[in-house]
């Protein structure tokens, strides 16, 4: 950060604020504290007859790597808003969410990742201009190696696990470059 969006000050500190315990920029013209917070990311396990729909990206990072439908939680917007918009934008589909089922943390990148299970509402779908190839998959036909992230990785492992088990929990994780998902 540069600038304070304050008071257009050029001389911001990384200094940690009395009463906290966290460095974050400090305006020493107007003392406004600027905050930095992880990005909400939004999106679903879409489910049409015991199968989920993947897209393949058609956008960095990781183009040509297949992905759930997941994206930035938009300003105004609850969770379930931008799940259920971000399934459309890259698939086409329309879906009701049915419960929560993984909450996934990326420290590294600031990101936390809160991933819905839905039915698809039709068997409609279609590439976007996000997506390359929108595609429905069985456990078995899953392209594992092709999986474009940790969270997805995650969130399908113990979608098909909780299948066969039974459980009904949400799934927490974490990736960390210093220790692998849990």
């Amino acid at each position: 950060m540069n600038y304070c969006s304050h008071c257009g000050s050029s001389k911001l500190e990384f200094v940690i604020p009395k009463g906290d315990q966290f460095a974050r920029f400090v305006c020493p013209n107007c003392q406004t504290i600027h905050y930095q917070n992880p990005n909400m990311v939004v999106g679903a396990i879409p489910v049409w007859k015991n199968k989920v729909l993947l897209a393949k990206r058609n956008i960095e990072p990781r183009k040509g790597f297949w992905n759930l439908p997941c994206g930035f939680l938009e300003m105004n917007e609850t969770v379930e808003e931008g799940a259920i918009r971000e399934v459309f934008e890259e698939t086409g589909s329309k879906i009701d969410l049915i419960k929560l089922h993984t909450v996934y943390n990326l420290p590294d990148a600031n990101q936390v990742y809160l991933i819905f299970v839905a039915t698809m509402q039709n068997d409609i779908f279609n590439p976007t201009s996000e997506s390359s190839e929108v595609k429905l998959f069985s456990e078995h036909e899953i392209p594992w190696e092709e999986i474009a992230f940790s969270s997805n990785t995650f969130a399908l492992t113990h979608f098909f696990d909780d299948l066969k088990t039974g459980n009904s929990k949400v799934n927490f994780g974490t990736f960390k470059k210093s220790k692998p998902f849990s």
